[in-house]
């Protein structure tokens, strides 16, 4: 299927930049890319630094909130947009606890807006695509793994609100016949990064020699998927996808979060040893758990494989690699970030 204005929505974020800078290199896409970010703290235009001047006539940025529902029309009519890959949300599970309402209402009634917009474009609204989260089906036990037909059990505001929206988009399917698709992931890791997430807080700490904060005892398991495999399995979905289907997308590397603490520990002083010998290790400092913090998520991503032929490239060794080499090379980026309303947030959470 062919695309010709697409809308991202969130593409100044940690996966629609990467999502954008992606699609925009891959031949069998041709058309427009409308971003469409609010600019809020996880948002950075300068993501796309570039871009522009590489894709001209191909890529436009509008800085719009999707609740906002008479600007979205506004814009939807004046590039004429054909599909939407839906990224924006409220991501941070820490901060849905202290502060839902954000997450409600722009993950919600965000979500309810684009596709309203969207279903009275009528046939000429090609697709809509919904990026969501495993976090919406709970925690697993040490055995087993999640797929598109594990009931939804979401233990956060965070994933209360992606589960909302997930059911809005099939609801669109059903009731309208909207043709859509939905892909629920496993957590991604990659360059472009909000640093108040677990690998570039840990890189960019461990880098500094400072103290490297993991919640409980360090054993709640996550499924890691490298960001540009993410971004390849989200493209091959919209382009080839049974349409009103939920794939499920993994990176075939469950992890235990010390064990990747661990890990980004050694290679930093193979990279870049500490003064006299020293190991990183010993940074490590274990803090009170969240509330309602999952123990284990794991995806089956077996349908996306069988039905698409999609896989992840990356092991979690090759990423990890790709991922602290960026951050080292890129550390202008993450110090500006690192600065403002991030760095209050920081010093109220972690005492500075």
């Amino acid at each position: 299927m062919t695309f010709n204005n697409l809308m991202v929505t969130g593409g100044c974020g940690f996966i629609g930049s990467n999502f954008i800078r992606y699609l925009l290199g891959e031949e069998d896409f041709q058309g427009r890319i409308i971003n469409v970010d609010k600019l809020t703290y996880a948002g950075n235009p300068e993501n796309l630094s570039g871009v522009e001047e590489a894709y001209p006539g191909r890529y436009f940025f509008e800085r719009a909130d999707v609740c906002d529902a008479e600007r979205m029309k506004e814009i939807f009519a004046r590039y004429d947009v054909d599909a939407v890959c839906h990224f924006a949300a409220e991501s941070h599970v820490d901060r849905s606890i202290r502060r839902p309402e954000g997450f409600i209402y722009s993950n919600i009634f965000g979500t309810f807006n684009l596709l309203e917009i969207a279903r009275h474009r009528g046939d000429a609204f090609k697709l809509f695509h919904h990026v969501s989260t495993d976090e919406v089906y709970g925690s697993l036990g040490p055995e087993g793994l999640f797929t598109e037909e594990t009931p939804y059990r979401p233990n956060s505001p965070y994933s209360a609100s992606k589960a909302a929206s997930d059911h809005l988009v099939r609801a669109y399917h059903e009731t309208y016949g909207l043709p859509t698709t939905l892909s629920n992931c496993s957590n991604n890791y990659g360059p472009y990064q909000f640093p108040e997430k677990l690998l570039p807080l840990m890189i960019l700490n461990a880098s500094e020699g400072k103290t490297l904060p993991v919640y409980g005892d360090g054993r709640n398991v996550r499924d890691w998927l490298y960001v540009t495999d993410h971004c390849e399995a989200i493209w091959t979905i919209m382009k080839r996808g049974r349409r009103g289907e939920t794939y499920n997308v993994g990176g075939a590397s469950e992890m235990e979060n010390i064990v990747i603490v661990e890990m980004i520990c050694d290679l930093l002083d193979e990279l870049m040893p500490l003064e006299g010998g020293a190991k990183r290790r010993s940074l490590i400092t274990f803090v009170k758990d969240r509330p309602g913090h999952d123990r284990r998520y794991a995806i089956d991503f077996s349908k996306i494989n069988r039905e698409l032929g999609w896989s992840p490239k990356e092991s979690f060794a090759t990423g990890l690699r790709k991922t602290v080499d960026w951050y080292l090379k890129n550390r202008p980026w993450a110090d500006r970030i690192r600065s403002g309303e991030y760095r209050r947030w920081m010093e109220e959470h972690y005492g500075g």
